[in-house]
């Protein structure tokens, strides 16, 4: 489980079909074998460390879920450790389990901040409501706006320097996870119906 506050901005340093390696100085600090590290909101589990370099097994499942595997050498990635007890809630619960991949479709700079406009994969827009929260390459964000298919969130100078966010362009896909909350009260319900 994760809050979807980013801690560092990470780098790709190998990469294959079967695992990932990324430089994270602070989220190798104490990271140990079997630990959770989000990378870009997908959940990893570390099976080395060496110096500031964690190594992860990637599934099948999360290269179908994600774009993951099209990251290169010298990318960079959003980091995050798993959440503890006693770590401070500043974003929402996030699981590190993308529910798909969205695109960027428009930014529009303002003087203190920049909105950004994201097209969802089909059946996702369900998942999503105003002021509602959203991870986005593993960054919590509240939603702005939502119409059809596409929603908008608005990025502090904060959230332009410290994540991939600030670095991403029009066309660029990213990952997204919507409220676990919703996708439960969903099942309840179809549940429900099928028991009248």
């Amino acid at each position: 489980m994760f809050t979807g506050i980013v801690e560092e901005l990470g780098e790709v340093v190998k990469a294959s079909e079967a695992f990932l390696a990324v430089r994270g100085p602070i989220v190798t600090s104490d990271a140990a074998l079997g630990d959770s590290i989000s990378v870009n909101g997908v959940c990893l589990t570390v099976v080395s460390v060496e110096g500031d370099v964690f190594t992860a097994d990637v599934m099948e499942e999360t290269y179908r879920r994600s774009v993951i595997g099209k990251l290169q050498v010298g990318d960079p990635v959003n980091l995050e450790r798993a959440a503890t007890l006693t770590t401070r809630l500043g974003g929402h619960l996030v699981q590190g389990h993308v529910d798909g991949v969205a695109e960027i479709v428009k930014r529009t700079p303002a003087a203190e901040w920049e909105e950004v406009t994201f097209r969802l994969p089909e059946g996702l827009a369900k998942y999503v409501v105003e002021k509602g929260s959203i991870t986005i390459d593993g960054t919590s964000l509240t939603v702005a706006h939502i119409e059809g298919d596409e929603f908008t969130v608005g990025l502090i100078p904060t959230t332009l320097d410290a994540t991939t966010l600030g670095r991403k362009q029009v066309g660029d896909p990213v990952h997204i996870e919507t409220d676990v909350v919703a996708k439960h009260v969903e099942k309840l319900l179809q549940s429900a119906g099928s028991l009248s």
